[in-house]
């Protein structure tokens, strides 16, 4: 199938034109047609790669809109791709959209994106494994319009204890601070909220589960911002607890033979 007749859901990054993937960045500029989500990802990124494509700002459309566009262009014959922030795997609500496609036998792939959940790791210069510490990253976010699960609940997912990255909650601050000291962590679990990770303007909080939501709302942070909480995030001031034997002199594994002392 040519890329000509089908769909191309691709991940934008999280803000920054250059965190986009080569392949991303390819098929912008060889599209015709461009639907993307005006709202978060940044008009430069389409103008930088797409500068003569048509192009739909999907933030002031519902998804018959959308499917309309989308179809239209690719019976047309014209190269089309959706944008969408981040990766479109993570709330990007691309699901219904394959649907509607697959209603009317239109093709789609999908590109991932760097998700902003790895911006904003990045911004922090923090690894969100440690030994010893965490092995486990939990995305979630709370509920608000969209529903979520009863066992998917902040207070259930937080009994687990694990780096938690919280999507699409920063407005309802005061709510995830409370859910989470009914699960594993305390008072003084480390929390760090990162605002528009990898843009320009970003902004960085960081504090403890007793004082971050007053922090964000002296800063005025009202949306397009992660919570990242957990014991992780005392390696930068404290140290780690344990290394990796990854890099270990005396670890074998399938490349490398450990020095035996």
């Amino acid at each position: 199938m040519s890329h000509e007749n089908i769909v191309h859901f691709v991940g934008a990054g999280p803000g920054d034109v250059e965190l986009i993937t080569v392949k991303g960045a390819r098929l912008l500029g060889e599209a015709d047609v461009i639907v993307y989500a005006g709202s978060l990802v940044d008009r430069e990124l389409v103008l930088t790669y797409a500068p003569g494509a048509r192009v739909y700002d999907s933030a002031g459309m519902d998804l018959e809109q959308t499917t309309r566009v989308l179809v239209e262009a690719v019976l047309a014959g014209q190269m089309v791709v959706r944008l969408h922030t981040g990766d479109p795997s993570i709330y990007g609500a691309i699901q219904e959209q394959m649907e509607e496609l697959d209603k009317v036998g239109i093709g789609y792939e999908v590109v991932p994106g760097v998700t902003s959940a790895f911006a904003a790791a990045a911004t922090l210069k923090q690894e969100l494994t440690l030994p010893e510490v965490s092995q486990t990253v939990v995305i979630t976010r709370l509920a608000g319009r969209t529903p979520v699960p009863e066992r998917e609940q902040l207070a259930s997912i937080a009994q687990i204890g694990a780096t938690l990255v919280i999507y699409l909650s920063i407005s309802m601050i005061e709510k995830v601070v409370e859910e989470l000291l009914s699960g594993a962590y305390q008072e003084d679990t480390p929390v760090a909220v990162v605002a528009k990770a990898s843009w320009a303007d970003e902004q960085v909080l960081t504090g403890t589960l007793a004082d971050i939501a007053a922090k964000v709302r002296d800063a005025g942070i009202g949306k397009q911002a992660l919570i990242v909480v957990g014991d992780v995030l005392r390696a930068r001031g404290e140290g780690m607890k344990a290394k990796s034997l990854l890099y270990d002199k005396g670890f074998s594994h399938g490349c490398r033979e450990g020095i035996v002392t």
